[in-house]
């Protein structure tokens, strides 16, 4: 293809609240570096500062994307901060003249798309990670933000959501109609995972898991609603079927004194493996040294563990919860479980830890099961089919929108 005029690229903007490690956040990065580098965009990123003990993402995107930091732009509600933001993202984006912009996360998802909507932005495309609204909080919080995506709603285009089951949640809200709805799945350098080969036994040694032992992966932050406790409920009875399996636990965050004692009074916290925040390049690594990856996240829109798990060709046991079961098949791929079950989930794991050939089985399935549709090139591919029957459909506001904004 041609080399296309700068003054004819479509100008896209990507917002999102922040850049810690996290699915939204490398599905979004991904999504930038992948769209820029297609000859029909150009593409900018703005992003704000909250840091943590997830780790972060900011440098990665520094060197990667045109990144714009609005550090006032933070996770927590600030009246004040919130207002400097808003106000800091609308002078950019109408200083941008940009065709799109598209949101992803519930703060730069509000901020953002009314600071494109007041800057006379033609399209606005928000992404749905997950539901902000949900069972896990108090009904006035889910409320006021099922009220604030209402509010968002008349002024966005186009939804894009990482599983089909988000879009069946928000459309059945009442948030929009289903035709301004589609399924992208958050894609990923599969490759990287589909062709992993690394040392299994030295991750082993490093992390001191006896090499003969069966081992239990969770990659998540130690946090709430991540379901760590959850796999705790289960552990004593998947330690008493089988003795010597380790937990491999993956993360930090403000659940790890907790989790460590109550592995203690257990009995079993020589079972617990707590490996910390681990650089997201030694992930695939990690799984190599797992035997099943469970997922007990009480809430996420389709975790990328799971993907990534079962392209190593490791079976998951997995909450069914939102987006897992479009990725985990029961006894295909890997086993469901209902949220809370602890009986269930202990048997579904301590069984495929005692059988060779069934990890080997749905392992196989699973790795048939994500390639090609977790891929990132097919992800970019879909958002940027998406860009384009919206500008198909919406070409009169394009044109308007470059007869008063002018290439300087």
């Amino acid at each position: 293809m041609a080399d296309i005029p700068e003054e004819r690229k479509i100008r896209v903007l990507h917002i999102i609240t922040r850049m810690i490690v996290g699915g939204a956040q490398e599905n979004t990065l991904l999504s930038v570096v992948g769209l820029d580098a297609m000859p029909e965009y150009d593409v900018d990123f703005i992003s704000g500062i909250d840091r943590g003990k997830e780790g972060e993402l900011l440098s990665q995107a520094r060197e990667t994307t045109n990144l714009i930091i609005v550090p006032e732009m933070g996770r927590s509600i600030n009246p004040f901060s919130d207002l400097v933001a808003f106000w800091k993202l609308y002078r950019l984006i109408k200083k941008g003249r940009y065709h799109i912009v598209h949101t992803h996360s519930s703060k730069a998802g509000v901020l953002g798309r009314w600071a494109a909507k007041l800057a006379g932005t033609p399209l606005i495309v928000h992404t749905l990670h997950s539901l902000v609204f949900h069972d896990y909080q108090p009904w006035l919080i889910n409320r006021a933000w099922w009220l604030a995506k209402k509010l968002c709603a008349p002024i966005t285009d186009f939804y894009i959501s990482v599983s089909d089951i988000i879009s069946q949640k928000a459309i059945a809200a009442g948030i929009a109609e289903p035709e301004r709805f589609r399924t992208i799945y958050s894609g990923m350098e599969l490759d990287w995972f589909l062709n992993a080969e690394f040392d299994a036994a030295a991750v082993r040694r490093e992390f001191g898991i006896p090499e003969d032992a069966p081992v239990v992966g969770k990659i998540a932050r130690l946090f709430p609603l991540k379901g760590h406790d959850q796999l705790m409920d289960a552990a004593p009875e998947i330690v008493r079927r089988v003795p010597n399996v380790r937990f491999f636990l993956i993360g930090d965050g403000i659940l790890l004194e907790h989790l460590q004692e109550r592995a203690r009074g257990y009995g079993i916290l020589e079972n617990f493996v707590f490996a910390g925040l681990i650089d997201r390049t030694r992930i695939p690594e990690m799984i190599s040294a797992m035997d099943v990856v469970v997922h007990t996240s009480l809430r996420e829109g389709l975790a990328r563990v799971l993907p990534q798990a079962l392209a190593m060709g490791k079976p998951c046991v997995s909450f069914n919860i939102d987006g897992a079961p479009e990725v985990v098949i029961d006894d295909v791929t890997g086993y469901l479980v209902e949220p809370f079950d602890n009986a269930t989930l202990a048997d579904r794991i301590a069984k495929l830890l005692e059988n060779d050939a069934l990890r080997k089985e749905f392992g196989d399935n699973g790795r048939k099961r994500v390639d090609p549709d977790f891929r990132a090139e097919k992800m970019v591919a879909d958002i940027s089919e998406v860009y384009q029957m919206l500008l198909e459909r919406h070409a009169d506001r394009i044109k308007r929108f470059d007869a008063k904004n002018p290439a300087a």
